[in-house]
């Protein structure tokens, strides 16, 4: 007769368990709204109300139908309090329709042709040393470096402003957001 041994379904019954809590894991709260991985950029951030102001400037720079499309991209997302920190009315200046390619240029200075998530950009950074640059759609170059004291990922642009990564790896359909402090400019 045949003995059927129930200690390994116990086992396999137990991690199951215990794994699935992981499984029904909530999406990564920005803004108040949860971000779905099967939604994109543009229609992920535009459920942030932490990020009014960067979904209000793609529309104004005409790149949100860019930003839906297949990617994929990497977006360092600027909070409502990061533009708040530009100097008074620059955020006003920038939105006029004379300012298309100013605001245009801005933006894809937060941009990459490519999906990184954050362990990706953290071994590239320990491979070269303990930075890495980063060419964006907008032709701004970053430096991506990790913060010794909390081991925060930081970007520096051209500029020496430096942002860090408050909210990592959002996974979208078309690529990720990282969450950022501050908006990253162009060379001046």
């Amino acid at each position: 007769m045949f003995k059927f041994n129930l200690k390994p379904l116990a086992t396999i019954a137990l991690v199951a368990t215990l794994a699935a809590p992981a499984a029904f894991a909530q999406n990564p709260m920005v803004g108040g709204a949860e971000m779905f991985p099967n939604k994109n950029i543009v229609e992920n951030a535009m459920n942030s109300a932490d990020h009014t102001t960067l979904v209000a400037a793609v529309k104004a720079a005409g790149l949100a139908e860019t930003l839906s499309g297949a990617g994929p991209f990497t977006v360092f997302a600027p909070t409502n309090e990061a533009f708040a920190k530009l100097p008074a009315g620059a955020v006003d200046d920038l939105l006029k329709p004379e300012n298309k390619e100013k605001l245009t240029k801005v933006l894809t200075c937060h941009a990459v042709a490519a999906d990184a998530m954050s362990p990706a950009i953290g071994k590239m950074i320990m491979d070269e040393g303990g930075s890495h640059k980063i060419e964006t759609l907008g032709g701004c170059v970053l430096t991506a470096s990790i913060r010794d004291s909390d081991k925060a990922l930081v970007l520096t642009d051209e500029n020496g402003t430096q942002a860090t990564v408050t909210i990592p790896d959002v996974k979208q359909s078309n690529g990720v957001i990282h969450v950022i402090d501050a908006v990253l400019m162009p060379k001046m």
